[in-house]
């Protein structure tokens, strides 16, 4: 289902997740959103070691991991710092949370808009996609991204909007965007993630490969 292409430094993780029911009908319990707080109790905690390791990461294909570009775990720090993390849904908050304390990157996507073959790569020059509802694109040029039959559809910095959950959604695919270097940090995050998944009911299946 999901292939991927040698890399010197990336240590990812994939799995699928299947919802006991539409997002619409699965709100994140208290217990879910307490965990997007800067504050909250987490098995994992990120500092400036695990944010140059990920950086490291994203470089080796040539882009440039800083400024607007730089790893959507970083803007999760700054927003639960400032208060400004809120709820989306019981699937990006939980990948939230997780990416939040781990410091850690993560991508989940909506199987059912999505279309396979997967895989996980870095993109080719002048690569992009649109990230958002408004149509604002990402240069995506030497950017690790994953893959789907239409083109690249996440990385560690923004997903596409193609394939983002929606009220609808029930199957996603999730991507943990680790570095070598940080030892079983990656294992870890998705120790506690597979937990947080199957609290709200969800099933999750670990995808070989990675």
């Amino acid at each position: 289902m999901l292939t991927f292409e040698p890399h010197p430094l990336l240590d990812p993780l994939a799995f699928t997740t299947t919802l006991p029911a539409p997002l619409s009908a699965l709100p994140s319990p208290d217990w879910l959103t307490a965990l997007l707080k800067a504050q909250a109790q987490a098995p994992l905690a990120s500092d400036d070691a695990v944010r140059g390791a990920v950086r490291d990461v994203l470089r080796h294909g040539g882009y440039k991991p800083t400024g607007r570009g730089k790893p959507a775990s970083e803007y999760l720090v700054r927003a639960a710092g400032d208060g400004t993390l809120g709820t989306i849904n019981a699937a990006v908050d939980a990948c939230n949370a997780v990416s939040l304390h781990s410091g850690l990157p993560i991508s989940v996507v909506d199987l059912d808009r999505a279309r396979a073959p997967f895989r996980v790569g870095i993109a080719p020059e002048g690569a992009q996609y649109v990230f958002n509802a408004s149509g604002q694109t990402i240069e995506l040029s030497g950017l690790l991204c994953l893959f789907d039959a239409e083109g690249p559809c996440s990385n560690a910095v923004k997903d596409a909007q193609r394939t983002k959950t929606s009220p609808d959604t029930r199957r996603t695919l999730t991507v943990l965007w680790g570095a070598k270097a940080l030892g079983d940090r990656t294992e870890r995050a998705f120790t506690w993630y597979r937990e947080l998944l199957e609290r709200l009911g969800a099933t999750v299946e670990r995808l070989p490969g990675a």
